[in-house]
């Protein structure tokens, strides 16, 4: 017992001067339990001491919350090119950039991670599908907005053949993901500083739903049908899930909205952009309505 009361009191009987805390602790260890956290949590560790910022930089924490392919979305962010060795960030800074909205593809398309987690995100815009009649301004225009990341949507007055597609060849990171539709009914602007909507142009779309329609180049295969609905607002309507296995093959998705029915015309819609998120991706509920959807899988 007195060799260990003289381990922690000096000479005279005192009380040594240093404390031992989370500080003395080896940074290493450190490192170890905050790869158990997620970014935000380890960004706000790292306030603590020196010690614990120095572990919140380690390479290999941040490399557990990066994609499996993140040196080939570091090259698609840095506009192709492969980064030279005076260019090459920690991961760290890695994770940093590709949390920022990454624009490809002359700006119609972007990606980024959630940086809450790390979720592969992408946004298509309506300049990059193929809208039939698009170019027909009886029909449809182009309209500027801020209610968009691409400052630009589609707007729809009247048609009797309703159809919109796209694909985008990517590789995207293993996972399962959903598909979105941002689709808007009526027309929004501002005038004296407030949101208004003109609900002029809209009709048609409660007389038969739309189909939503996603394929993959390894034969996943989704159609699902809805009402469009609520003027007003902007709503994500869920077109169908695809898995990737394998972030180093490329994969191919082709998707589409129609509504074909020429018994009918319709119109005041707005096409902002296709969204593709991890699934399970937290979304208000108010966002998302219910779409009756069918899987098919090829054999």
């Amino acid at each position: 017992m007195g060799a260990g009361a003289s381990s922690v009191m000096g000479r005279e009987g005192e009380a040594e001067d240093h404390e031992t805390g989370l500080g003395n602790l080896p940074e290493s260890c450190v490192a170890a339990v905050l790869l158990h956290l997620d970014p935000p949590e380890i960004c706000r560790a790292a306030r603590l001491s020196r010690t614990f910022r120095g572990a919140a930089s380690a390479d290999f924490v941040w490399e557990a919350k990066l994609p499996e392919n993140y040196m080939n979305l570091v090259e698609l962010a840095s506009g192709g090119k492969s980064p030279s060795k005076r260019d090459l960030l920690c991961l760290k800074e890695v994770y940093a950039r590709l949390c920022r909205p990454n624009p490809f593809d002359g700006g119609n398309k972007e990606f980024w991670l959630d940086k809450s987690w790390g979720g592969f995100c992408m946004s298509i815009s309506s300049k990059a599908l193929l809208i039939t009649g698009i170019d027909d301004r009886r029909y449809w225009n182009y309209i500027p907005t801020e209610e968009s990341r691409f400052y630009t949507v589609a707007y729809l007055q009247h048609t009797w053949w309703f159809e919109v597609d796209g694909e985008i060849d990517f590789y995207f990171p293993a996972g399962t993901y959903s598909l979105f539709f941002r689709l808007h009914l009526g027309r929004a602007s501002k005038r004296l500083g407030r949101r208004i909507c003109s609900s002029e142009h809209i009709h048609g779309w409660d007389i038969k739903p739309v189909q939503f329609q996603l394929s993959t180049s390894d034969g996943q295969n989704t159609i699902s049908h809805c009402f469009l609905d609520e003027p007003g607002r902007w709503i994500l309507y869920h077109a169908g899930d695809f898995v990737v296995d394998n972030s180093n093959i490329s994969t191919k998705i082709q998707f589409s909205l129609t509504q074909i029915d020429c018994t009918h015309t319709k119109g005041g819609v707005c096409v902002d952009s296709v969204l593709i998120y991890p699934k399970g991706f937290i979304l208000k509920r108010s966002l998302l309505p219910t779409c009756k959807s069918v899987q098919l899988v090829s054999e």
